[in-house]
């Protein structure tokens, strides 16, 4: 596939690299600012991509925060809580200390769990995350839970444990997918730079770009990787993901691939994107979670070094079409002016190349046609109705009424149907059918 986004996908970049070119950029922020006891503060704010609900756990002050980002950012709730016996970041299996990072919630775990040691209530993290593997980090298990007595400070072999009363109270707010931060300190009484801001806004919109390579079935998707880095967190070895999605962009006449709820938080050394995801072409429907981990690489640009994917039924195609209506609509109304008032190049350019109208297969047949039409009949009115969206076997379709008329007296009503495909952040007409009414 030729590349739709390279010039889209090279400035965002560009853009990350200026930002992150200054001194005052060398590292996020956050990772910059080591508390007083050592280890990494986590600093939370209004931000661009500022998720609803953070679990936010301070070490130093052996307590638990429930962040709600309501504008401003609140506390909405706090409770005591233990971690590891030894204090610092986690680096080995066995070292008693709890990870320091961005994790999230997987299962929730209510049988077969000892009471002492954990209160018959716990909530897992995916400890080890791809940067850890990365960094080489090693063990596993770490999760959330309660306690059979009530809690001292620094009590665990590296999980979180807080007062079987108050994780009850917190539960039904831990779903899976919920962002837990883990630091040594947290604060929330210090805005963030302009700069953390600016990164946040670029990771969202990189983000998007990413998944509209992807629908586009565009090598640009791979430019957003740091290929060593991606194979070394165990995310899948780079060389073979790389020649499978080719192998299906090459093969597949449709992909559509539409992120939802892109939230972004700032890790130690890293950045946490994730999002809800609807996947659709002839071969495969799927829907998940994916989240990606940025890292800067050599050249100080943030790349995608890690990615996790968790399938999930989330019901998303209506969530999905309802999103692209209006683009689709304005990409249709656009076709229509250039229609109704015989702009030929315009017209033309909403097609693909291979696009079929009636018994004519290409945008250049279509093209010829119209030339020898509007020479004696130019349109005078093209009009939609009444339409509908569904997404089937052939890809993304439009269903919608339609009046037209042209100079020679003409007119018609009928259906008109089109099959579209992902071009760029729009659309072009794969295939156009017509039936009288």
């Amino acid at each position: 596939m030729r590349s739709v986004l390279n010039a889209t996908a090279r400035l965002s970049l560009l853009f990350l690299v200026v930002c992150l070119s200054g001194a005052a950029l060398a590292a996020p922020a956050a990772s910059a600012a080591p508390s007083s006891q050592g280890g990494w503060q986590a600093h939370f704010d209004e931000q661009p991509g500022m998720p609803p609900m953070v679990v936010a756990v301070d070490k130093a002050q052996q307590q638990l925060y429930l962040l709600r980002h309501k504008s401003p950012l609140e506390v909405a709730e706090q409770y005591p809580c233990t971690t590891g016996q030894v204090v610092g970041d986690k680096l080995v299996e066995g070292d008693k200390k709890t990870p320091e990072g961005v994790y999230f919630v997987g299962r929730y775990i209510r049988s077969g769990l000892d009471f002492g040691m954990y209160g018959g209530i716990a909530y897992t993290l995916n400890y080890p995350n791809p940067m850890d593997v990365l960094r080489r980090k090693s063990g596993y298990g770490i999760w959330v839970h309660g306690r059979g007595h009530k809690i001292i400070p620094l009590e665990t072999q590296g999980c979180v444990a807080m007062n079987n009363d108050d994780l009850i109270a917190l539960g039904p707010k831990l779903v899976s997918g919920t962002p837990v931060v883990l630091a040594q300190t947290v604060v929330t009484s210090e805005p963030q730079t302009t700069e953390e801001k600016k990164i946040a806004a670029a990771l969202v919109n990189m983000t998007r770009e990413w998944a509209i390579a992807w629908g586009n079935r565009d090598a640009a998707m791979f430019e957003y990787y740091d290929a060593k880095a991606y194979t070394a967190s165990n995310s899948g070895d780079f060389n073979d993901f790389m020649a499978t999605k080719n192998r299906l962009f090459n093969s597949l006449p449709w992909i559509l691939n539409w992120i939802d709820n892109v939230h972004v938080l700032q890790g130690p050394d890293y950045w946490v994107t994730w999002f809800k995801q609807y996947y659709r072409a002839p071969n495969l429907t799927v829907q998940g979670h994916r989240r990606l981990y940025w890292h800067k690489n050599g050249e100080g640009n943030l790349l995608i070094a890690g990615m996790e994917w968790e399938r999930a039924d989330l019901n998303l195609e209506e969530a999905f079409l309802q999103a692209r209506r209006p683009d689709i609509l304005k990409f249709i109304e656009d076709w229509r002016i250039a229609w109704e008032s015989a702009n030929l190049a315009k017209y033309a350019d909403c097609f693909t190349r291979t696009a079929k109208q009636g018994n004519r297969v290409g945008m250049e047949a279509i093209r010829d046609h119209k030339v020898g039409l509007w020479k004696s009949a130019r349109p005078q009115k093209v009009r939609f109705s009444d339409f509908s969206l569904s997404v089937g076997p052939d890809g993304l379709t439009v269903e919608m009424k339609q009046n037209y008329s042209s100079s020679d007296g003409f007119s018609d009503t009928g259906i008109k149907t089109l099959v579209l495909r992902p071009h760029g952040d729009t659309w072009r007409i794969e295939r156009e059918d017509w039936r009288a009414l």
